[in-house]
């Protein structure tokens, strides 16, 4: 059975891990199962500028999701991701929801929160702006 094809318990921090490794190493590219709720944060992902692309593939016996990392040029040589960090909140042991009041800035407002509201998977400022409370899934600084 190949790496990709073991199923997870918690699918939204193994590609926040995946990504994390893909950024240590300077990948190009990370490639994960696809989902609704992954492709989901993959849209909010490229919208905020974080990724360059991402696409949904075939893959052997699973459709497989594929992104395309961001890279900032730092004088003429050194690259920096444009994903400086990623932290799940809410876990399948602890959730964490809040109002549409008290959804955070995360990291002081350089930074995205990613919710599941029950009108989807959106950004912290979209859902603040919508008035919608929620599950607190991630911060992207």
């Amino acid at each position: 059975m190949r790496e990709d094809a073991v199923t997870v318990s918690d699918p939204i921090a193994d590609m926040l891990t995946r990504i994390r490794n893909a950024l240590e190493r300077r990948h190009s590219e990370v490639v994960m199962p696809s989902s609704k709720m992954r492709e989901a944060i993959a849209r909010i992902l490229k919208e905020e500028g974080y990724i360059e692309d991402w696409q949904v593939e075939e893959g052997e016996s699973y459709p497989v999701l594929r992104l395309r990392l961001k890279y900032l040029a730092e004088g003429t040589r050194i690259q920096r991701p444009a994903i400086q960090g990623l932290r799940r909140i809410s876990r399948p042991s602890r959730r964490v929801f809040v109002r549409a009041s008290e959804i955070p800035d995360a990291h002081s407002g350089l930074g995205i929160c990613i919710l599941s509201t029950s009108q989807g998977i959106m950004t912290g400022r979209k859902a603040r702006e919508m008035r919608l409370g929620g599950e607190l899934l991630c911060e992207i600084w």
